[in-house]
């Protein structure tokens, strides 16, 4: 059943959470990516998981997200990162385990950097840390032109038939919030899971962020033929795995 919070800037945020049993385990979070929601294929399947396994798990839309209050133009990664911050210090307790699609694993990346001890282990699945940097640097000149004139810039998606609006502040922000542009120690197991046919991010991305977190213990899996979604029954059940896989390196 979905609940709701508000978070202390006055967001309210949607989340569904499944309790688990009291097994000593670390509870598992799952951060979607960007215009996504926490009724997507990963979310639901790693849930329904969890239940299976007895983990506690949740799951939540950011802000101008899914089930959640507010414009998705008016929000940037910073506000997402707060909204993610939120509700899992309302909703957990103890070390979590982060698993961040896309968008969701730069957010966890934040998390993480912020506050390592509440974290038990990390699943970046086809993460983007930085994406905005990225993008910015792939526009045209007229393209930034129009962004800094109208505050806004639609680009065609893959995903849907209507464009992803990307807007200044986004830009902005996200500059402000970059993980690659300095040192990122990451005290505990984390898996990265990347798609060869992916073309929203690139492999070399996840090489990038491969050489550049520092962690104990960090591997990085290639997909053969998988894409961004990285949805497909083998896929959901690699995620599965390697959530397995940290919590048995983090015990």
């Amino acid at each position: 059943m979905t609940e709701y919070l508000t978070s202390p800037q006055g967001r309210r945020l949607a989340f569904n959470q499944s309790p688990g049993q009291d097994s000593g385990l670390p509870g598992i979070v799952f951060l979607g990516g960007f215009r996504s929601d926490m009724e997507g294929s990963k979310a639901l399947f790693l849930e329904a998981w969890a239940r299976e396994q007895g983990r506690a798990f949740l799951r939540f839309d950011y802000s101008g997200h899914g089930r959640s209050s507010g414009d998705f133009e008016d929000g940037c990664i910073g506000d997402w990162a707060g909204d993610a911050r939120a509700v899992i210090e309302a909703r957990t307790s103890g070390p979590q385990i982060l698993v961040g699609s896309s968008m969701g694993g730069w957010i966890s990346l934040l998390l993480a950097r912020a506050a390592p001890e509440r974290v038990a282990g990390l699943v970046g699945i086809a993460a983007a840390p930085d994406f905005t940097t990225r993008t910015w640097a792939e526009l045209s000149e007229d393209q930034r032109a129009e962004t800094s004139r109208s505050g806004r810039l639609a680009l065609p998606s893959d995903y849907s038939d209507e464009p992803y609006i990307f807007t200044r502040r986004l830009f902005e922000d996200g500059a402000q919030n970059r993980v690659l542009d300095r040192p990122l120690p990451l005290p505990f197991p984390v898996r990265l899971l990347q798609g060869t046919a992916d073309t929203d991010v690139p492999q070399s991305e996840a090489l990038r962020l491969l050489g550049h977190i520092d962690s104990p213990d960090l591997r990085l899996t290639l997909v053969k033929g998988a894409d961004h979604r990285f949805s497909s029954p083998d896929c959901l059940a690699l995620i599965a795995a390697s959530i397995l896989d940290v919590t048995r390196a983090a015990a």
